[in-house]
């Protein structure tokens, strides 16, 4: 396969704001498992020098969610893609500290802004992927907004507060949350309004910020944060399983044939995991993320190692039944239907 589709999705996603990206595999016929990259109607990319994708004899049907589509009589998978939903904490107090742990624990990119450095090493030991360090509307002005980024302030004062706001007001958001009591919360939209900051925004931001769960430690306080950011980003759940460790993982393996890449591509009725699901098998039996687990796991582990040994072909699609006995027998049945596709990395 000509260049490296992870290499290429790792390029294309990390980019500011990377708009409506699909990636297509062929589920079926000689070509199975060919893949291409597709946006604004057309294909953009093919890793097949000739293939299905290069010679499709009809144009593709409109994609609205990651599934499973025909076309020319030929079932594809298509994956919309995205980067993983991004947090910008202003502050890095001792609420920040936790937000930055169960950020990363649930797959954000956390940056986290504070003035202090003191402080911003605290950050760091906490795990942030990006800590900046200066004043917060400078470091906010050199950072570009987008449709997956969460912005978090919790700063220690009302007048940095109102800063970062301002300076965050012009930019592309999915969040704005601002911590502190109602009258401190109340100053702040007051002092964003009469800077001229649009009443529609003031009104939108989240405050009191998090889920009301009754929080009173740091750590309680994070976790409503970070529950009302799932709960927002899920609403526009983009159902891609490829994490920034699957992607590395991935980009190190291809070409290998050591590893076999399984993907739930359909699902009926009830079932643990959702389309886009994926768990990566490795020849040492190493296992990277999860398909839902029990016997419907065990079967693509037991598949996936006859293919590794070169016993089944490198690419196959499996319908496997979450109410049949062999599944009955271990008590797990959640009475829906999946479809798996396996592919040799």
């Amino acid at each position: 396969m000509p260049g490296s589709v992870y290499s290429e999705i790792k390029e294309l996603v990390s980019k500011e704001d990377p708009g409506k990206l699909w990636l297509l595999t062929l589920l079926n016929g000689k070509e199975a498992g060919e893949k291409a990259l597709y946006s604004d109607g057309r294909i953009v990319k093919t890793f097949k020098t000739v293939g299905f994708f290069e010679t499709m004899p009809e144009k593709l049907p409109d994609m609205n969610r990651t599934g499973c589509y025909e076309t020319g009589g030929r079932l594809f998978y298509a994956e919309m893609l995205g980067r993983p939903e991004r947090l910008v904490i202003c502050g890095a107090g001792h609420v920040s500290i936790p937000i930055i742990k169960l950020g990363k624990l649930i797959g954000c990119h956390t940056t986290c802004i504070d003035d202090r450095e003191e402080y911003a090493d605290n950050a760091r030991q906490a795990g942030a992927d990006r800590v900046l360090c200066g004043s917060f509307e400078e470091v906010l002005s050199g950072l570009e907004g987008s449709s997956d980024t969460y912005y978090i302030v919790v700063t220690r004062m009302h007048r940095y507060d109102t800063e970062c706001i301002k300076a965050i007001a012009g930019k592309k958001h999915a969040y704005i949350g601002l911590m502190g009591s109602r009258r401190r919360t109340a100053v702040v939209k007051d002092k964003l309004l009469e800077s001229g900051v649009s009443g529609e925004l003031v009104s939108s931001i989240h405050t009191p910020i998090g889920i009301d769960i009754g929080s009173e430690t740091p750590e309680e306080i994070a976790v409503s944060i970070i529950a009302e950011i799932i709960k927002l980003k899920n609403r526009f759940k983009k159902n891609t399983g490829f994490s920034e460790e699957m992607l590395e993982r991935l980009m190190a393996l291809e070409g290998s044939k050591k590893a076999v890449l399984a993907t739930i591509v359909k699902r009926t009725g009830s079932a643990p995991r959702d389309v886009g699901s994926k768990m990566l098998i490795e020849a040492d039996g190493s296992l990277m993320d999860t398909i839902g687990g029990g016997c419907t796991e065990a079967f693509v582990i037991e598949h996936a190692g006859e293919m590794l040994k070169g016993e089944a072909p490198e690419f196959s699609l499996h319908s496997l039944s979450l109410a049949d006995e062999w599944y009955v027998e271990s008590e797990t049945v959640c009475g829906g239907t999946i479809e798996v596709f396996l592919e040799t990395v």
